[in-house]
């Protein structure tokens, strides 16, 4: 049995909830544990003709079988995290640990208005006031708030009993590694490291412990609000190339690139990745739409997908050829 980590490679929005809810699916995973800042981070499932908007809970809950938790490192806004809980019947089965900051109204208003808002385009949500509150040891924890009693648990020994006893865990990471307070496009980033290795210290979960890594590529790139972008495209031909896309949380317009080697070339290295995810790749490759083999997409799609490993020298596992979670390849 194994521990597997998901995080983006890029700027977040690289499809990280989709392929989440396949390996969740697929996997059988006992928990499902999301690391990461907060709810600033939103992934959208589609389930069916169900579509999904997750901002706190790991996007694998449609598994009805595993225990979906959220570790210590990340800060919760209860009214988010409850209303989800009861909008996609996960209750009796969703935890979160006793550490967990919480957001409260000073956060979100502070958030909301003022010199970080001008200055990087945040998302609102609160997560980033919470988390400097949190380095200033103010922060209230969610054992200080009854409406989340029912929800404690020791995420951290959950964890590590559950891969003890030689089951899986899928952790989930939220954002891209670009937009880490250590490793991305500072000032533009988000409020904490988001790279495997801090997502795993969000959960509590040590560097012996964790068996894979996957690394969630889109097949071309996009990024949120401001900050620095490589070959950023005019929005009249991302919306020709079929590239226009608005963020979950924020409803605001990605601005998109080409696939950056470079980019993805140091995201393998900060995360010591062993398998890469590539998503959309029927936005890239139309005639890909819905395919679940590797064998029935075009050849030039074949060629795209292999130049990624030769110049990466990762394997790329899984493939996205769909919105909805079992539009996959799985080649693993």
């Amino acid at each position: 049995m194994t521990s597997t980590v998901v995080v983006g490679g890029f700027f977040g929005d690289e499809g990280k909830g989709k392929i989440v809810s396949y390996l969740a699916k697929k996997d059988n995973p006992k928990i499902i544990v999301r690391g990461g800042a907060g709810p600033n981070a939103g992934h959208t499932i589609q389930d069916g003709d169900k579509v999904y908007k997750v901002r706190m809970l790991p996007s694998g809950f449609l598994n009805k079988n595993a225990k979906v938790m959220i570790g210590p490192g990340v800060v919760i806004n209860p009214a988010i995290l409850l209303k989800e809980i009861q909008d996609f019947d996960v209750s009796g089965r969703s935890f979160v640990d006793r550490h967990c900051g919480i957001i409260e109204e000073k956060h979100l208003t502070s958030d909301s208005k003022g010199e970080l808002k001008e200055k990087i385009g945040s998302t609102g949500s609160g997560t980033g006031p919470a988390n400097a509150d949190r380095a200033m040891r103010v922060l209230k924890m969610a054992k200080d708030v009854d409406s989340l009693a029912s929800l404690i648990v020791d995420v951290p020994a959950e964890v590590n009993s559950a891969l003890s006893s030689n089951e899986n865990v899928l952790v989930e990471g939220t954002q891209g590694t670009f937009l880490s307070l250590w490793h991305g496009t500072y000032p533009f980033v988000t409020s904490k490291d988001v790279t495997a290795s801090g997502i795993c210290a969000d959960i509590g979960l040590g560097p012996k412990n964790v068996d894979e890594v996957i690394v969630v590529f889109k097949s071309y790139v996009t990024r949120v609000g401001t900050g620095p972008l490589a070959n950023e495209l005019s929005l009249e031909d991302a919306k020709r190339k079929g590239w226009s896309e608005f963020g979950t949380v924020t409803g605001r317009q990605r601005r998109a690139a080409d696939f950056d080697f470079d980019l993805a070339k140091r995201a393998i290295m900060l995360n010591s990745a062993t398998q890469i995810s590539i998503t959309k790749l029927d936005v890239l490759f139309p005639g890909c739409a819905g395919k679940k083999f590797f064998e029935e997409i075009s050849d030039e799609a074949k060629s795209f997908i292999h130049n990624i490993e030769d110049k990466l020298d990762t394997p790329v596992t899984i493939i996205g050829t769909g919105p909805a979670i079992n539009d996959v390849i799985d080649r693993r």
